[in-house]
């Protein structure tokens, strides 16, 4: 299985994103999108999955995630991690 450029970039803990949503998982039903206090998960209207779902999308550039875990509380297909930045 290849990974995608992102995937390998946090690997490398050359960027950090906070949320992780498996776009295979992903039905695009919307529940995390409105959970979302931030507005921060969009669903895809271009993007189509595997399973022919428009999935959603996590898009933070300005670093505004407050890791709440709503998104992924929400999730009826259990499409969504969280990830806490640690300090070194």
């Amino acid at each position: 299985m290849k990974k995608e450029k992102n995937e390998e970039a946090i690997s490398r803990g050359e960027i950090f994103i906070p949320v992780r949503i498996r776009q295979d998982l992903c039905k695009g039903c919307g529940l995390c999108v409105v959970a979302c206090p931030k507005n921060l998960i969009r669903v895809s209207t271009i993007e189509v999955n595997r399973k022919g779902y428009h999935p959603a999308r996590f898009e933070d550039p300005g670093g505004e995630c407050i890791y709440c875990a709503q998104c992924a509380v929400m999730c009826p297909d259990v499409a969504i991690e969280i990830f806490r930045q640690t300090e070194e």
